[in-house]
């Protein structure tokens, strides 16, 4: 009796052992189909995770009584820690469900107990899935549901845990979204990116193990429309998540979270993936009754790989092989029977040591017949690009109009031998990825079918290329720093490319180099800028159809400034430099930034590339002024509208804008020297200075800097100051005419104060353009103390003046030691460098020499101190200038006559 109750109690000890080892699990399809009686067959295949024996048969049940049946194979173990210490294990099932066609969907569902011991204190678990069963229009099939898994056990040091990437595969390519479910407990500091399916730590996560479960749900990516067995139909939209998704998967898993170790470095005492092992989210293929075998390789320096974790199917075996430098491979192995066909199976697997794991990689092996071609093509790896070549004879069959890389918008070219393409690292949808010891661009040449095929007898054709790289050596610095080169295919012109680059010069020739950017520059510097081509073909011609500004590298910023639009200039600073070679496109700019808080700017443009002589081209069309009236594309005649970006500039903010430059600006580099000279507008000065003079130290005594910088210099300068203001006479006047007036005459007459002991009289005038005379009459009595007196007239004449008179009359003081009279005429030939006027803008270019002379008084002077006949002291006296004419409008009164 007692005996008995000692095996019953064993016996129930087991089973709470085991009914509290749930560590989570997962649900795929394979495609539906229906048979000839109408009736749709789901088969599904469910992997648990726990730990122990994992020997527990799931039982699922249809939701709503629309499964007619469920045949459920025998429970397979697929995994276990090989320890012996029962730590975790894996099985799988796979189960027949028959539903009846009067239904738009079925759902699954399997509950049990328990979570194993876990920090949110969960217990019950519930699994679920959730199909639609209308036919879609893209693909004339029921909806493939995504596919998933994880490995049993998942586990990551304290301090070391920053993402986990989860598998998010779907068939149909549409968009994956994942999210925690309703009722999920979601741990403290977790967080999950619900569009790359990743989860991720916001802060320190605790110790212990976690529980997980997320809902992947798929959605179409473009309008499709689902009908169903009685002949209704719904219609999806694109990436509409508002609307009911096409399936529903569950996913549970835990993650374990360990004590620190002293360091995280990848590849010291967490495992790290190598070169060798294929990258997260890889599709493979495997054909029925043929040996498929995944080899995958880790390291760790300081810590010994134990096993290698596995998730996959039923019958996959793996083989453990020691190397040398605490490197360990592991070979798995599978042979899928007939029943596997078209299934699209996921594999996932993590390297374990006694301190930690390395991080999990899945990767889908879809099922086929044996009419799939997949090989490896000859690639030819270049700093910058990738270039791979296929045999046509070592692939008999094959329809080069059928076969597109990842980005379908980048073709391949073929000849009679051979079937090439041509991609940079950055396009045509290749994908970068880091395998440890090695950086990775990986691209992969598919078959297509059209939309509207039915039926296809082309064999499906995979053929993945890649390029690495040892991480110790620099790949290329245009990839990284310098946007240079842009490399595209078309089936047209074959693989063609551009590089966009900066000068130093006007001649075109000397590049800015890589190392120098971001390229430091002033305003209104002159920058040079050329576009160059590259074509297998010789009778190619560039084109630029728009060219703009924005103030980072997103060339679809709501701030940005036109350049060129439609093949027009829309700049009036931007000058097109001519050129023998119909591939380049060289043009200068003056350098402006946009206003507010932004120093950069970047420069996107439109390139087209066009056979030459090709009259109905966009390239012979030149500047259209509404873009509606380009012609359609001509179909082999030009290539398709690429954008390509250069930059940035960076400016560099000047406290105190020069006075005079004896020699070109200097286009500053982030490093220390110079590398790019070029012109700048700089103001020029005339007259040499003569109060300013260079103050030598003495040896005895102060310096003039030294007494400069005293506080009795600065209390006598200012009393100084304040008396000259007292007992100055300062007139001066600024006269802008009204631009019709036929006629100017200008007199001043002026009786000063008679104790002003100095007296200054300038005149500055801007004459109408039209006026046939000009007059200008200065009659001056001065004060009779005055010891000196200045007279300047600062005068530009109208271009169509046939006279012109000035004339001073002048009763000097009888104490005056000297006498100044000084007459300027200042030719209208200074050429602004930019008006504030839309309308000055557009008058500009029609009377350019009547406008020009009028345009003085619109522009800041201090940016255009460079008219020949003005000095510095001039430029900066018109601020004054303008507040004297504010001061007359209020009531100060000088007497004048126009």
């Amino acid at each position: 009796m007692e005996a008995g109750a000692i095996i019953l109690l064993l016996f129930a000890l087991h089973a709470a052992a085991s009914a509290s080892s749930f560590y989570g699990g997962s649900t795929s399809f394979k495609p539906p189909k229906m048979d000839k009686d109408g009736v749709y067959q789901v088969t599904f295949h469910h992997r648990q995770n726990g730990r122990g024996s994992c020997s527990d048969k799931p039982s699922f049940r249809c939701d709503g009584g629309v499964c007619t049946s469920l045949d459920s194979s025998e429970v397979l173990q697929t995994d276990q820690d090989s320890t012996g210490q029962g730590r975790w294990c894996q099985s799988e099932t796979h189960t027949t469900a028959t539903i009846s066609t009067n239904h738009s969907s079925f759902s699954l569902r399997d509950s049990g107990c328990c979570w194993a011991s876990n920090e949110e204190g969960k217990t019950n678990w519930t699994s679920s899935v959730e199909l639609d069963l209308g036919t879609r229009s893209d693909t004339y099939g029921v909806n493939s549901c995504p596919v998933t898994t994880t490995v049993s056990s998942l586990r990551f040091p304290q301090n070391c845990f920053t993402r986990m990437r989860l598998l998010a595969h779907d068939p149909d390519e549409d968009t994956v979204r994942c999210s925690f479910t309703k009722d999920a407990t979601v741990p403290q500091n977790f967080t999950l990116d619900e569009t790359a399916c990743t989860l991720m730590s916001s802060g320190q996560v605790g110790l212990g193990i976690h529980v997980f479960e997320l809902m992947l749900e798929d959605f179409p990516t473009k309008n499709i429309t689902l009908t169903y067995a009685d002949g209704t139909t719904v219609t999806r939209e694109a990436s509409n998540e508002a609307q009911p998704s096409l399936c529903k998967v569950k996913l549970q898993f835990t993650v374990e979270i360990l004590p620190p170790i002293p360091n995280c470095e990848l590849g010291y005492v967490q495992p790290m993936f190598l070169s060798a092992t294929p990258s997260h989210d890889d599709l493979l293929y495997a054909t029925v009754g043929q040996n498929f075998q995944l080899y995958a390789q880790a390291q760790a320096n300081h810590a010994s790989i134990k096993d290698f974790q596995v998730s996959g199917p039923r019958n996959m075996t793996k083989v453990l092989k020691d190397d040398k430098f605490g490197k360990v491979g592991v070979t798995l192995s599978w042979t899928p029977l007939h029943s596997d066909l078209y299934r699209h199976v996921p594999v996932c697997f993590a390297a374990e040591t006694n301190e930690a794991q390395s991080e999990m990689r899945c990767v889908v092996v879809t099922v086929t017949q044996a009419t799939i071609i997949q090989g490896k093509a000859n690639v030819q790896c270049s700093p910058n690009k990738m270039t791979v070549i296929l045999e046509k004879a070592s692939m008999p069959g094959i329809d080069e109009n059928f076969l597109q890389l990842k980005d379908s918008s980048c073709s391949l070219t073929s000849n009679s031998t051979h079937i090439m393409g041509t991609m940079s690292f950055s396009t045509c949808g290749t994908k970068i990825e880091d395998k440890g010891d090695f950086i990775t661009f990986e691209n992969e040449i598919n078959s297509f079918e059209l939309p509207t095929e039915v039926i296809v007898r082309r064999k499906t054709v995979k053929i993945g290329f890649s390029c690495q790289f040892p991480k110790t050596v620099s790949i290329s610095s245009y990839f990284a720093l310098h946007k240079s080169d842009y490399i595209f295919t078309e089936s047209s012109f074959g693989s063609f490319g551009y590089t966009f680059e900066i000068f130093r010069d006007g001649n075109f020739t000397n590049k800015v180099p890589a190392k120098a950017y971001p390229v430091e520059v002033k305003l209104l510097q002159t920058i040079y800028m050329g576009i160059q081509a590259q074509s297998e073909l010789s009778n190619v011609q560039v084109f630029v159809e728009s060219c703009k500004a924005t103030p980072d590298d997103n060339p679809d910023n709501s701030l940005s400034y036109n350049l060129i639009q439609n093949g027009c200039n829309k700049d009036e600073t931007l000058k097109v430099q001519q050129s023998d070679d119909p591939t380049s496109f060289n043009f200068e700019v003056q350098a402006f930034k946009f206003t507010g808080n932004y120093d950069q700017v970047y420069i996107t443009c439109s390139v087209i590339l066009c056979e030459t002589g090709s009259p109905f081209s966009r390239c012979a069309q030149g500047c259209l002024k509404e873009s509606s009236r380009r012609r359609k594309r001509a179909l082999g005649k030009e290539t398709v509208s690429h954008s390509i970006t250069q930059g940035p500039l960076r400016f560099v903010r000047q406290a105190v804008p020069e006075a005079a430059v004896d020699e070109d600006d200097v286009m500053k580099m982030n490093d220390d020297t110079p590398d790019v000279m070029m012109k700048s507008h700089t103001p020029a000065e005339v007259f040499p200075p003569t109060l300013l003079q260079k103050a030598e130290p003495s040896e005895e005594g102060w310096s003039v800097k030294e007494i400069l910088n005293t506080n009795i210099s600065t209390i006598f300068f200012a009393a100084a100051f304040l008396v000259s203001v007292v007992v100055m006479a300062v007139v001066r006047v600024l006269l802008t005419p009204p631009p019709l007036a036929p006629c100017l005459q200008v007199r001043v007459l002026l009786t000063p104060p008679p104790l002003a002991p100095c007296l200054q009289v300038r005149v500055l005038l801007t004459p109408p353009p039209l006026a046939p005379c000009l007059q200008v009459r200065v009659l001056l009595t001065p004060p009779p103390l005055a010891p000196c007196l200045q007279v300047r007239v600062l005068l530009t004449p109208p271009p169509l003046a046939p006279c012109l008179q000035v004339r001073v009359l002048l009763t000097p003081p009888p104490l005056a030691p000297c006498l100044q009279v000084r007459i300027l005429l200042t030719p209208p030939s200074y050429k602004p460098l930019a008006l504030t006027s839309q309308i000055m803008k557009t008058l500009e270019r029609l009377i350019p020499d009547l406008l020009r002379p009028i345009a003085r008084s619109l522009l800041d002077p201090l940016q255009f101190a460079n008219q020949p006949q003005l000095g510095v002291e001039d430029t900066i006296m018109a601020k004054p200038d303008s507040t004297s004419l504010h001061l007359l409008h209020q009531g100060l009164k000088i007497n004048k006559q126009t």
